[in-house]
């Protein structure tokens, strides 16, 4: 059965709608993370997408050179170093030499940057725990099969616009 453009519309809207909810969840965690017990906390909430995006590159690589890390990110080899001093100024990324070779600089999320993401991650999983049991099993099952498949299409969306 065809739909409609409206319905295609309205659903396209739902899932955007659902998409923000679930996104506002997440940022009201991060918010809280961010207040901290009255202490200012490094937060995630004061970084660009740009330097966000930094800090998951080089948490996913464990440690990488400028150079590879501007490879990684399609940036000059001096955006990605200005990029990396700037994270460095805050605390999140650690630069260090090389133990093969002293020449190298390698970069990589320092200790309490990891905490942080380590200690944040397990927040936002909490409450996803929470809601899956909410919705129960089937649903649960359902969203996780459903999601499966526009990650796949994300994923193969991202591979083309490369």
């Amino acid at each position: 059965m065809l739909m409609s453009e409206k319905e295609t519309i309205d659903q396209a809207r739902y899932i955007m709608e659902t998409g923000k909810l679930i996104h506002d969840r997440v940022a009201s965690i991060l918010a809280a993370h961010a207040g901290g017990n009255g202490k200012k906390k490094r937060t995630f909430l004061e970084l660009s997408v740009a330097q966000l995006h930094v800090v998951k590159t080089a948490l996913r690589h464990e440690s990488v050179t400028i150079t590879k890390l501007s490879e990684i990110l399609s940036v000059s080899p001096p955006s990605a170093s200005a990029m990396v001093d700037r994270l460095v100024e805050k605390g999140m990324l650690i630069r260090e030499r090389s133990p093969e070779d002293r020449r190298k600089v390698l970069v990589r999320v320092s200790p309490q940057a990891v905490r942080d993401i380590e200690e944040l991650e397990k927040k936002i999983l909490k409450s996803f725990l929470e809601l899956v049991e909410k919705i129960g099993p089937e649903t649960a099952e359902k969203w996780c099969e459903v999601l499966g498949q526009i990650k796949k299409e994300v994923l193969n969306g991202q591979e083309v616009n490369r």
